[in-house]
């Protein structure tokens, strides 16, 4: 007996389905591409110039060098004069951020109306464009004209102007104090969502227990807040570490490279000295820093919070 033809039988069901899914991945294909030129081409492109010598010396032909690249950062003093630079940076900054940040958190919190307003206004730095905010604070240092100089020799702290961007100590500490106004909002904001996320019930109980203002702060707000600490350290150290255009307005690297981070020394190698292969190698160093780093302080939290992974 033959069957009536029908839609519904399997191999139709099955085209159905091949065009559906091919429909499916048409909508992906324009982020696909996107993706692959903005991210995939760009990394590959840094992992095979890496093996490469690639400058003016060579012509700009590329010619095989191996691992002779990364072995060039192991006699490279600047590289680790960078990455001393940097280091004193990232930990200097990061530190004051944190301190400044949970500070004011617990200020706010005590403000019931006004906190708002004041958690609004301290936000505008981290609004604004880093580059901005390099050429405001160069403007303050100024020698000649700015208003740190003009405020001291006000005040008779200093006798004449000072060179601050000139001097290697005042001139890292400058580039701290630029990024510390500009990145505290974020670790302020994130504090203050995890001091909200804690429940009242606790500090009234304590209160009925006679706990002090440090009693809370020690066995229920920090407590409740490492997690949100954790996460707030851990995007300050990966943005700190990579810091490029703060550095780069500010200073340029100077005094005699003690500013010089190794983002800068990494944009210097490329479009300075045009040595495309030597810079590669420079770029995957600091992006396996920085995974490593990431992935260093992820498992902390991990291990403190599951203990069993």
């Amino acid at each position: 007996m033959i069957l009536p033809y029908t839609k519904d039988d399997a191999p139709m069901r099955k085209a159905r389905g091949i065009v559906r899914n091919l429909q499916q991945a048409g909508w992906y294909l324009p982020a696909g591409i996107l993706l692959f030129l903005v991210f995939v081409y760009p990394v590959l492109r840094t992992l095979v110039l890496s093996f490469l010598h690639v400058n003016l010396e060579s012509g700009f032909q590329p010619v095989f060098a191996g691992l002779s690249n990364f072995g060039r950062l192991v006699s490279d003093t600047r590289f680790y004069r960078s990455m001393q630079a940097t280091l004193v940076f990232v930990s200097v900054s990061v530190l004051l951020e944190f301190v400044l940040g949970l500070a004011l958190a617990l200020a706010l919190e005590q403000l019931k109306r006004s906190g708002r307003f004041f958690r609004t206004l301290l936000l505008i730095p981290w609004t604004l464009p880093t580059a901005i905010i390099a050429i405001l604070w160069m403007w303050f240092f100024n020698d000649q004209y700015g208003a740190v100089n003009d405020l001291l020799l006000r005040l008779n702290v200093i006798e004449a102007p000072v060179a601050w961007l000139a001097q290697p100590r005042s001139a890292m500490a400058a580039i701290i104090l630029a990024d510390v106004w500009k990145a505290f909002p974020f670790v302020l904001i994130v504090l203050v969502a995890g001091i909200q996320a804690i429940p009242r019930e606790m500090y009234e109980a304590l209160e009925i227990d006679g706990g002090t203002y440090w009693h809370k702060f020690r066995y229920v707000t920090l407590p409740h807040l490492l997690p949100f600490i954790f996460v707030a350290v851990i995007f300050r150290i990966i943005q700190a570490f990579a810091v490029f255009d703060l550095v780069f307005v500010l200073t340029g690297g100077g005094p005699g490279g003690k500013t010089e981070t190794i983002s800068v020394y990494s944009y210097y190698t490329f479009l300075r000295y045009m040595d495309f292969g030597y810079g590669s190698a420079l770029v995957l160093v600091l992006a396996g820093l920085l995974a490593l780093i990431g992935w260093t302080l992820y498992t902390l939290l991990l291990r403190h919070y599951e203990p069993g992974r």
